[in-house]
């Protein structure tokens, strides 16, 4: 799964940012996410934080392998960009973009439904630089409910073959690119990723990264729990922000009471032996110290007062019960 990150605007320390209002963006990247492994396991970063995203497509082209298969958002369904993963025997699940041009090669048939509305698909042709005519599976999904963007269809592009995945599990693939926005999400949240006192690009993507880096060992550390306490209860139960919150209070003391000699061990470590020891420890780990917590059905909004004449209000008098320009 393959989306873009940037960072939020910093504080302007900065001398060149102390003379304007605008937010001041350090950077933004693109990040590769495996969703078997739960893991992040690419970035490209990049100091511009103006940078079109697609710009920075050309980083990820070597790393592209036969067999792969790519979801992407429609801002990376890239003509050129589609092509080079059908050139490397890879594969694409990329929702379209109106601004991809492409020939009808069939008529559209209906082929099922889901969960979230009906299914169509038909054959479309893109030309390619030499005048090749590619041939490609358009599905279309007409929701039963509009996104919160009203958007009433989702259409797909793809040149995974009708034997290998059908529409029905194209889109249901594509369904769950929203993984990858959990990452940024939980990134954010639990490991402090946007740090908005780094002006520095260079600072502002380290820090970035080695908010990856954590990501990925918290995810080592939910995949030995999902194996000894089962993954349904893991997946539902444990929370990622007590994970998070336990590491950062305890690391400082551990390290004291276990100095850096101690953790040789395990750098030399065989996988599968490390894999054991991983076992081990986490059948010792009490899981009821990480639950998350119950909350309810989610309420309707309430609509808030606005004060034209006061833009800002007293807390405090608003808690007495007073008016908000006494």
């Amino acid at each position: 799964m393959l989306d873009g990150n940037c960072i939020e605007a910093s504080e302007h320390r900065l001398d060149v940012l102390r003379e304007t209002r605008a937010g001041a963006l350090p950077g933004k990247s693109l990040v590769v996410y495996d969703p078997a492994l739960e893991m992040a396991i690419d970035v490209f970063p990049c100091e511009d934080g103006h940078a079109q995203e697609r710009s920075l497509l050309g980083q990820l082209l070597p790393t592209i392998e036969p067999s792969d298969v790519w979801i992407m958002d429609r801002n990376f369904c890239v003509r050129a960009f589609l092509l080079t993963i059908d050139d490397n025997d890879s594969y694409f699940i990329c929702r379209e973009h109106k601004g991809l041009k492409w020939e009808a090669s069939g008529r559209e048939i209906k082929v099922g439904k889901t969960g979230t509305g009906t299914l169509y698909e038909h054959w479309v042709s893109i030309i390619d630089d030499f005048g090749k005519s590619r041939q490609y599976r358009r599905i279309r999904l007409c929701l039963n409910s509009e996104t919160r963007d009203s958007e009433k269809e989702i259409v797909i592009l793809t040149n995974l073959t009708k034997t290998t995945a059908n529409a029905k599990l194209i889109a249901e693939l594509y369904r769950k690119r929203w993984r990858i926005e959990t990452l940024f999400q939980e990134l954010e949240a639990h490991l402090h990723s946007e740090v908005n006192t780094l002006g520095y690009p260079k600072a502002a993507l380290f820090g970035f990264c080695v908010a990856l880096v954590a990501y990925n060992v918290l995810a080592v550390v939910k995949a030995t729990l999902r194996v000894q306490h089962g993954e349904e209860k893991i997946e539902k139960e444990v929370s990622g922000y007590y994970l998070a919150g336990n590491i950062a209070r305890t690391y400082d003391g551990m390290m004291v009471a276990l100095p850096d000699k101690e953790w040789i061990i395990f750098q030399a470590m065989p996988l599968f032996r490390l894999a054991e020891v991983l076992l081990q420890l986490g059948s010792n780990v009490t899981l009821s110290k990480f639950m998350k917590s119950r909350r309810g059905p989610k309420k309707p909004l309430v609509k808030r007062n606005k004060y034209s004449k006061h833009p800002h209000v007293s807390t405090a008098k608003l808690l007495r019960g007073e008016k908000p320009n006494e």
